[in-house]
């Protein structure tokens, strides 16, 4: 992979084909766990090691996976990562585990991941797949980071609430101080409807200024009479 190659892949994965803002997949994680930065960070990232590990697997083995059975043996590698990443949130990050439930073995069925593997992973060579499912996996993390903290921010007047279950003795920043009331609706279910909305338009806002900036390449000049002179 070239460095050309790397930085296409790269502003795919984090802007021009984000996962959360333009694809628009996996937004049962979006939704459901981005109350707060450190919940939606964290399973972001576990997200980017599934993503990353299988492609480099998928990538590796796809000369030797029969067409007709690709997706049940994309699905079973998924699935052992997904494993791997869910006792090791147990056995390192239990109190995280707890908080994030069923979330971290609901990866196996996210969509982004098995789109990667089978638009992608499944085409092309190891190292090319594997930078492209961290660069996709680190724009769901963006996306997370923006929407928890947003939420988070609206909800309690906080962020990164729960960083003392990754880092002890550790607190959350009070952002409007100890006596904001919060706005319940910021952390509950609509809240994230109207949040992922803002961003959405806010991201297409974005790309259609940056569109209309582009400059048009002026048309080229005809000599009348040279042309005139060539046709004769």
């Amino acid at each position: 992979m070239n460095l050309q190659t790397f930085r296409e892949t790269a502003w795919n994965g984090l802007w021009k084909q984000n996962t959360g803002l333009v694809q628009l997949l996996g937004l049962c994680p979006i939704l459901a766990v981005s109350t707060s930065v450190v919940n939606a960070v964290s399973l972001g990232l576990a997200t980017v090691v599934v993503m990353a590990v299988s492609n480099f697997a998928v990538a590796s083995l796809r000369n030797f996976i029969p067409y007709e059975i690709r997706i049940p043996v994309f699905v079973l590698i998924i699935a052992a990562l997904t494993t791997v990443v869910d006792l090791a949130f147990n056995a390192y990050l239990h109190d995280l585990y707890l908080v994030l439930g069923i979330f971290i073995p609901l990866i196996v069925t996210n969509c982004i991941v098995l789109a990667r593997v089978e638009a992608y992973a499944a085409k092309n060579d190891p190292v090319s797949s594997t930078v492209d499912g961290i660069m996709m996996g680190l724009g769901l993390v963006c996306v997370l980071a923006v929407l928890g903290g947003i939420r988070e921010l609206v909800g309690n007047g906080t962020l990164l609430s729960g960083i003392e279950m990754i880092v002890p003795g550790t607190s959350p920043i009070l952002v409007f101080g100890e006596d904001y009331p919060g706005f319940l609706l910021g952390i509950l279910p609509p809240g994230a409807f109207f949040a992922l909305g803002c961003l959405i338009a806010l991201s297409n806002w974005m790309r259609s200024r940056a569109g209309a900036r582009k400059p048009t390449r002026p048309a080229a000049v005809v000599d009348e009479p040279a042309a005139a002179s060539a046709q004769s």
